[in-house]
């Protein structure tokens, strides 16, 4: 058999063959070296949310029946007023014209930027399941790529720790934009792993900023350690969130929860006590994040996908995007 890698491009190994005797009591193997790499793509599992989303994003952005107004938008057309409609979009003057009530609809403006940041450092190679913290970042910024894309936003990812590891540009997410983005993106997060150094948020920050001049969705993937985040993240943060929209996305591991639950017994009323400081320590910095202008998400691995594409929908209808 071929053997396989996580992620990333490693030598192949070798084919065996291996053949059994009649009774299957003994057998005999055989590798067979083979020249070349085998390339292990991330494996997008957030995938199966994308439909659901797009339709949300279909009747935010007016191609289906529904029609949302949100500040920031477009005007799109006329049409005829139905009961439930906002009173405030009836457009009066085009009322008086056509002598029946008309409102106007909109849509939400386009071509925005939405940069997505990989923290690459130590605190994403911490284990959570049978994952490192990195690999459900990386799903969770396909599933939001995805989506922006087909919004028609450009999309730009930054991946690094110490130093930049991967960066994807700009592209338009119209139409066949979408399947061009992805293919990027996991070709450039294919090599990456987690690096044992603390992140370089001064370097990321700036890269940020000279990725972008305009106002943009900035999404950082990386842990809510605090240690990490205090030290590090927060002073910087200042710089980016006077001209971009911030967004912290951060994997939260579901077996503190269960630990802090757990009173059976006096080794695990001592774990109880220590999971509700991990999470005290981690609510406070949430905390000072959301107090220098940064909405945080912190969710499990299997809900920080769906989270963050449903808080892009959100701004998108209510035009903070």
């Amino acid at each position: 058999m071929l053997t396989p890698t996580r992620r990333g491009d490693r030598p192949a190994t070798g084919v065996t063959v291996r053949v059994h005797g009649p009774m299957g009591l003994a057998g005999r193997q055989r590798t067979v070296a083979l020249g070349g790499a085998v390339r292990a793509l991330p494996p997008f599992r957030s995938r199966r949310h994308l439909p659901s989303r797009l339709a949300r994003l279909r009747q935010i952005d007016g191609r289906s029946a529904v029609r949302t107004r949100g500040q920031g938008t477009e005007f799109d057309s006329l049409r005829d007023y139905v009961d439930g409609d906002d009173v405030r979009s009836i457009d009066w003057r085009a009322t008086a014209r056509r002598q029946h009530t008309v409102v106007r609809t909109w849509q939400p403006e386009r071509d925005r930027r939405v940069l997505l940041v990989l923290d690459t450092s130590r605190t994403s190679a911490a284990r959570v399941g049978d994952e490192p913290r990195l690999d459900a970042a990386m799903d969770a910024a396909l599933l939001l790529a995805a989506l922006a894309a087909r919004a028609g936003d450009r999309v730009d990812l930054l991946a690094g720790d110490r130093s930049l590891r991967a960066r994807v540009g700009s592209g338009s997410g119209a139409a066949g934009g979408s399947a061009d983005l992805l293919h990027r993106l996991v070709t450039a997060m294919a090599p990456l792993e987690p690096v044992l150094v603390e992140a370089d948020w001064t370097r990321l920050a700036g890269a940020v900023n000279g990725t972008t001049r305009r106002r943009a969705l900035v999404v950082l993937l990386t842990p809510l350690e605090p240690a990490a985040v205090e030290e590090g993240l927060l002073p910087v943060l200042p710089s980016l969130t006077a001209h971009h929209h911030v967004v912290v996305a951060s994997v939260a591991d579901p077996a503190v929860a269960a630990m802090a639950a757990d009173l059976g017994s006096v080794p695990a009323v001592y774990d109880a006590a220590a999971a509700e400081r991990t999470t005290a320590l981690r609510r406070r910095t949430a905390s000072a994040l959301r107090q220098l202008g940064v909405e945080v998400l912190d969710r499990p691995p299997h809900d920080l996908p769906a989270a963050l594409a449903d808080h892009y929908l959100q701004l998108k209808a209510t035009g903070r995007l």
